[in-house]
């Protein structure tokens, strides 16, 4: 396992059908790929600034890695960095926490502190 955490950055009305549900069955991109992308702590700065750039009402998802099993897989994408990509739906019970994901003065996304 190359991560103990993964993250999630998903747009709050995706979110919240999900968490009725227990299960979130992922956003139009993941539902496109045919995975669920994650990233590293490492990651999750340069993901949010390429793929949300200027979104407001975004959560961020820690998601304890070693519940999602074998469905979990890390694979070479973005300059042949492994990321994070879950064959399958995410369980709720997987999930550590969510915590918003707010633009700061500067237009970008004030992150948590977040653990590897």
């Amino acid at each position: 396992m190359v991560a103990s955490v993964i993250y999630k950055i998903v747009p709050q009305a995706l979110w919240q059908p999900a968490r009725q549900k227990g299960v979130f069955d992922g956003a139009p991109i993941d539902l496109q790929d045919g995975f669920i992308h994650f990233s590293t702590a490492a990651q999750a700065l340069e993901t949010a600034a390429r793929h949300f750039s200027g979104q407001n009402d975004l959560l961020l998802i820690a998601v304890e890695a070693a519940k999602l099993g074998e469905a979990l897989v890390f694979e070479p994408s973005r300059g042949g960095d492994l990321f994070p990509h879950l064959y399958a739906a995410l369980p709720l019970d997987a999930v550590l926490w969510e915590k918003p994901l707010p633009l700061g003065a500067d237009g970008l996304h004030v992150f948590p502190e977040l653990s590897e």
